[in-house]
């Protein structure tokens, strides 16, 4: 069974190679893989800015860096993960409920396999058909949702699929169990007062932007790791980052965080069961300097760190 892992930046210098995440290989057999790497080049359920498709091709391009070793969880992912770049799932641009469902379909293919999938949005109307396709292998999964936004609205001039959409639709369905579940980093302006309490509503934690500012990293730590049980999906908005660090996004807000503490957020989850995650709303046009690529690409490192510790502790998963 072949170990996939970059080639040797001795050899081969990092400014060389087709552009995969981390210089992994393009394979789509995932026999024998650990992780996986699934650009969801989409991004017409946008209602501001769009330009998310090219996500997945920016975060790529800012991934040649990497390297294997992660001092801070201290683990070497290459010595308890074989790793790939699986490439796109197939979209057609303007056409969303068609395009939603290719992606649950070729997404159901990945998840076939053993292999954790960590998919590169793509606006966040991309979550819930990426859900579905879990939904189907796992039943409903915990949501470990980072975002400045909940995602929960009802409808957008009167349609019901967009990227403020897809937990609201992934709640109605079934795929996630909101006891379970929590959101962090909500924060700006609303429509009313009302807008305030839908999350809570509707069953999930909350940590709002102030409050997670207030209590700091560790205490809403604690409180993730209290609340999550069971399998879990871990969605990441870019736009929970401050647009000073993370200017190239849809629908930014002031007032977010550092991307030091998104990285001690992400590091704090070990021991939970994420089946899949996802990480959404890179949009490389207002991105000039590449600054939100390459944080979304370190971001991803460490999820794909925390795949390396869970097979760490249960080489069998």
């Amino acid at each position: 069974m072949p170990n996939y892992q970059p080639p040797s930046a001795m050899v081969y210098p990092r400014f060389e190679g087709i552009r995969t995440f981390m210089r992994l290989p393009h394979v789509t057999d995932l026999t024998g893989v650990d992780f996986a790497i699934v650009g969801v080049p989409f991004d017409t359920g946008g209602t501001y800015r769009v330009g998310a498709r090219f996500g997945p091709s920016g975060i790529r391009q800012e991934s040649m860096l990497l390297r294997p070793y992660n001092p801070f969880l201290a683990i070497n992912i290459f010595e308890h993960c074989s790793g790939v770049d699986y490439g796109d799932l197939p979209v057609t641009p303007g056409y969303l409920p068609e395009s939603h469902a290719q992606i649950t379909e070729a997404s159901r293919e990945v998840l076939k396999s053993q292999a954790t999938p960590i998919f590169l949005g793509g606006d966040h109307s991309v979550s819930l058909p990426l859900l579905r396709a879990v939904a189907e292998k796992h039943g409903p999964v915990a949501l470990v949702h980072f975002d400045s936004h909940s995602d929960l609205w009802a409808s957008y001039f009167g349609g019901k699929d967009t990227h403020g959409t897809p937990f609201r639709r992934a709640v109605e369905e079934g795929l996630i169990d909101p006891g379970r579940s929590i959101q962090i980093g909500l924060r700006g302006s609303l429509y009313d007062a009302e807008d305030y309490g839908i999350s809570e509503a509707l069953g999930f934690e909350m940590i709002s932007g102030p409050e997670l500012h207030e209590i700091g990293m560790k205490k809403a730590i604690q409180r993730i790791q209290a609340r999550v049980k069971g399998l879990a999906y871990l969605s990441f908005d870019i736009d929970f980052v401050d647009p000073t660090f993370a200017p190239g996004t849809g629908t930014p807000e002031v007032g977010g965080f550092n991307s030091a503490e998104c990285q001690t957020l992400l590091r704090g989850l070990v021991g939970i069961e994420f089946v899949a995650y996802d990480l959404v709303e890179v949009m490389p046009p207002y991105d000039p300097a590449g600054t939100t690529s390459l944080l979304a690409a370190n971001l991803v490192y460490e999820m794909i760190s925390l795949e390396a510790l869970k097979r760490k502790t249960n080489p069998k998963q």
